[in-house]
Parts: C-alpha cells; sequence; structure tokens
C-alpha cells in the first residue's frame, strides 16, 4: 500500500507538466494565429485591366439614328432663307442631267436664250398676280384661241393634289377661261383625250408625266402655246421643290426635249418659273 501510494503521487506530480506542455504549445499556436501578417506592398499589386464592350446596333437603333438625322436636315432646310428660282437655274440643272448622256456640242445646244424666260417670280405674288404680270394681255389672248387639242398656258407642277390647288389659287387670273386637269389621279389618258377633242381650252395645270403622254397619244398640241410656266419655289412637306425629286425632274426635261425646247428657240413660247 505504501508503493501504491508513492506511485500514485508521482503520477499527480507529472501531470502538471504535462499539462504545462500541452498550455505552452496552445500559446505558441494562438501567437502564430493571432500574429500580424505582414501587408503586401502596393508594388506587387497588378492592376485590373477593365474593357468596355460596344452594344451591337440593333435595327430600330440604326432606325432611329436616320430619323434623328433626317430631323436635323429638315430643321435646317426650315431655318434657311428660301430663295427664288432663277433661269440659270433650270439651264444649270439641264446641263447636269444631260452632262453624262451629251457631248460638249450638244450641251450646248441645250442653251436656251434670255428672250425666251419671262421675270421670275421673287416670292412675294400669288399665282394670279404673277400670271397677270407676265400675260396682261391674257383675255385678247383667250378669246381669239379656237384651237381643239390644244391650250395656250400650261402650268407644271409636282402632284395632282397641288395642280387642284394652283387651279383654285388663280380664280382672279382665268375668269370665263376653260381650265382641264392634266394629271394621272382618276383620270384616264382616253378621257383626257376626248375631252382636248371635244372643246376648246385655255388653260391646263397638270403633271409632267401625264402631259407627256398626251403629246404621244396625239391628244395634245404644243404648238399653239404661248406660256409654259413651272411651279419651281413652292416646296412639300419635306422642303422639296418640284425639280428636287429625281422622278418629276427626269420628266421635266423629257418633256422639254418633245419640242418644248424647239418652241423656246423660235421665241414662240415663253418659260415661267412661279
Amino acid at each position: 500500500m505504501f508503493i501504491a501510494g508513492l506511485s500514485t503521487i508521482a503520477k499527480l506530480w507529472r501531470e502538471p507538466k504535462s499539462s504545462d506542455g500541452e498550455g505552452g504549445g496552445d500559446t505558441e499556436m494562438m501567437q502564430q494565429e493571432t500574429a500580424p501578417v505582414p501587408a503586401q506592398s502596393k508594388k506587387t499589386k497588378q492592376p485590373k485591366e477593365c474593357f468596355l464592350i460596344k452594344p451591337k446596333e440593333t435595327k430600330e437603333d440604326a432606325t432611329k439614328t436616320r430619323r434623328r438625322r433626317k430631323k436635323k436636315i429638315t430643321d435646317v432646310l426650315a431655318k434657311s432663307e428660301p430663295k427664288p428660282g432663277t433661269p440659270e437655274d433650270l439651264q444649270n440643272l439641264m446641263k447636269d442631267y444631260f452632262s453624262s448622256s451629251r457631248s460638249v456640242i450638244e450641251l450646248e445646244e441645250l442653251n436656251l436664250p434670255d428672250s425666251c424666260f419671262l421675270k421670275a417670280n421673287d416670292l412675294t405674288h400669288s399665282l394670279s398676280s404673277y400670271l397677270r404680270e407676265i400675260c396682261p394681255k391674257w383675255v385678247k389672248l383667250r378669246k381669239n384661241h379656237n384651237e381643239k387639242k390644244s391650250v395656250l398656258m400650261l402650268i407644271i407642277c409636282s402632284s395632282a393634289v397641288r395642280a387642284l390647288e394652283l387651279i383654285r389659287s388663280m380664280t382672279a387670273f382665268r375668269g370665263d377661261s376653260k381650265v382641264m386637269k392634266l394629271f394621272a389621279k382618276h383620270i384616264k389618258v382616253q378621257e383626257q383625250v376626248k375631252l382636248l377633242e371635244k372643246r376648246v381650252v385655255h388653260l391646263g395645270v397638270g403633271t409632267p408625266g401625264r402631259i407627256k403622254e398626251l403629246i404621244k397619244q396625239g391628244g395634245l398640241n404644243l404648238n399653239p402655246l404661248k406660256f409654259l410656266v413651272f411651279d419651281w419655289n413652292w416646296r412639300d412637306q419635306k422642303l422639296r421643290r418640284m425639280m428636287d425629286i429625281p422622278e418629276i425632274r427626269k420628266e421635266v426635261f423629257e418633256l422639254l426635249e418633245m419640242g418644248v425646247l424647239s418652241l423656246c428657240k423660235s421665241e414662240s413660247l415663253k418659260l415661267g418659273l412661279f
């Protein structure tokens, strides 16, 4: 029993040492865990690259861009001061149109004498006042006209709607004159040919395409024609003049070649720009 007691005392004597050893180990581990980690130098940090990816342009975006551009152009035209047309404008347009298909000599033949041009509208006239100025003897002239399939005056414009507006605005000038609509909308060519054959017409208002067709079919004779007036300065909703529209410009120059230019050179026909 004495020996057993000594062994128990020895065991108890050894345990604190063992506990101290374990406690020291824990303390060292805690010190390692709580020890401050040295901060990385700023020089060693690598900057991250950033790329901006441009979104793909959709059809809707492209359409919106085009619309915006058109509005800007329209705004510029709307704010610009309108300039009245001149005979030089018509001459220059003819040269530009025929330059790719005509020789230098042929282009010179297209030049019209100044004497064939009437006074151009300075943007202060109504249609009636302008026609009175360029043709002061209209009443006498129309009384002496009795030839069918012809007119004394042609007014050329860009559309049927515009032709109706011009007919309404020239009431003060035309008086008892017989006026005929010469455009394609709701009116067949053959019907217009029959009307021209049946009665005397003094004034014709219409589009160059239909007037060309009437000449081709023999329904309209240009020889008695005395005045050819272009609705030159008027602008549509897109601020385009008649000669700014490629299709209309093409038909006008084709009409001029169908005897109009030769009549102008012979000084039997006068041209006006309203």
